[in-house]
């Protein structure tokens, strides 16, 4: 029988064989492939003063867009426009853009940056709004998510998820680090950094705790990490292994998977620690929890039936359900917060590939042409996934549009980047 720790493969990989491993890299470069079938034309002019500032916004507004898989970029190089402008929308028309986006960034007395924008809609000549934030040099890739936030939602209805964040480990020499970044991985700051493995990051619903495992004491256990302070309490270190923790919507319980009575089971947990209670009674492993949006089912991974596949069952347990049949090796769910989708990692001809099913037709979608995908997560408003790889012979996080056609590439030079999970949108 393969232990519950195998199936999440290069953890276990890393922890039972030790392998030498590249140095982390915390800052990404976006790397954007594909073509979308539909999608919309749009102008970012150069801000300007934005030379001057730390950060180039228009360019991390225009990788935050073209990574949605719903923007394509027009070339807007040479354009002096900043908000003040009433441009002549004309040559914008010529160049088959349908919006346009001007500004500026400008230092205040006080150090900070005002940074300024308006957009347009080129094809009605319309004024579409725009915003303004005074920010510090830290904070100005923030503020240039949120201009994305604003345009993305402007223009296709729904919320946009850049000024989210991603958490994810690394691992550098005997060094792991569990991060806590920008959705497109930039500005990384570590959360946690350990000469013991950390594993199985997730984010709390309210977006300020993150739940992990780490073997700092020499065996797994969940800590609960408040991510402002740094602050962290025990939450399970029973007898046994201590793993895979799920947070239920409300944030008030997680889900767990504990050996303490010999097999490895799921059972539930106060989210202030206290006693777990049992949810299942298998002989097989039941483990990789994770609750649905609206809380009434848990989808877990078992090998009840002779191999890993993916059920649900109510919170409280009860008779499971199983969910996929395709592929004799189905493993990491990750649920949409709209519920309609489920991804996972299906092992396919010795190759981990990530699939995308739709629940109610329960339709399956092979997304990447990879072959050592892992850890799927979806954005908040259920757009993209987030996952580990292996791409051009190197680690990386990647993000791919639910059709598979629009993939980024999160990773720069490298690295053992591994255990991605995208936190809600900010409260």
């Amino acid at each position: 029988m393969t232990h519950p720790l195998l199936w999440r493969r290069r953890d276990a990989a890393a922890l039972l064989a030790g392998l030498a491993v590249s140095p982390a890299f915390a800052q990404f470069r976006v790397e954007v492939t594909g073509v979308g079938l539909t999608q919309l034309p749009i102008a970012i002019a150069p801000f300007r003063g934005e030379a001057q500032a730390p950060q180039k916004i228009a360019a991390i507004v225009t990788a935050d867009l073209e990574r949605s898989g719903q923007f394509r970029p027009v070339d807007a190089a040479g354009s002096s426009l900043d908000e003040t402008s009433r441009p002549d929308l004309t040559p914008w028309r010529q160049r088959n853009a349908d919006s346009l986006v001007v500004g500026s960034a400008s230092r205040l007395a006080d150090g900070r940056w005002d940074v300024r924008f308006r957009l347009w809609d080129v094809v009605k000549g319309q004024d579409l709004g725009g915003q303004s934030f005074a920010v510090t040099a830290g904070d100005l890739r923030l503020a240039a998510h949120r201009i994305s936030d604003f345009i993305y939602e402007k223009l296709t209805g729904e919320k946009g998820v850049f000024s989210t964040r991603i958490a994810y480990v690394t691992k550098g020499g005997n060094n792991y680090n569990l991060w806590v970044a920008d959705s497109d991985g930039e500005n990384a700051q570590s959360a946690l950094a350990s000469t013991e493995p950390i594993i199985s990051p997730a984010w709390s619903s309210s977006g300020s705790q993150l739940a992990y495992v780490s073997f700092e004491s020499r065996k797994p256990v969940v800590y609960v990490h408040d991510v402002s302070s740094g602050r962290r309490r025990l939450i399970a270190n029973f007898k046994g292994s201590n793993s895979a923790p799920a947070w239920s919507p409300d944030g008030r319980t997680l889900a767990v998977t504990l050996s303490r009575e010999g097999g490895s089971q799921l059972y539930t947990i106060d989210a202030g620690g206290g006693e777990p209670r049992r949810l299942t009674q298998s002989a097989g492993i039941d483990t990789e929890p994770v609750y649905s949006a609206d809380g009434r089912q848990i989808y877990f991974v078992s090998d009840r039936g002779g191999a890993p596949q993916i059920y649900r069952m109510p919170p409280t347990g009860g008779n499971p359900e199983r969910v996929t049949f395709t592929g004799n090796y189905n493993i990491s769910p990750a649920l949409s917060p709209d519920g309609r989708w489920l991804a996972y990692i299906s092992r396919i001809s010795g190759q981990f590939k990530l699939q995308v099913m739709e629940l109610s037709s329960g339709a399956v979608t092979s997304l990447t042409d990879t072959s050592a995908d892992e850890s799927p997560s979806f954005a908040p408003n259920s757009r993209l996934i987030v996952y580990a790889t292996r791409q051009g012979g190197r680690e990386a996080l990647m993000t791919t549009t639910l059709d598979g056609k629009i993939k980024a590439r999160l990773a720069g030079q490298g690295g053992d980047i591994r255990e991605p999970d995208w936190g809600p949108f900010q409260k």
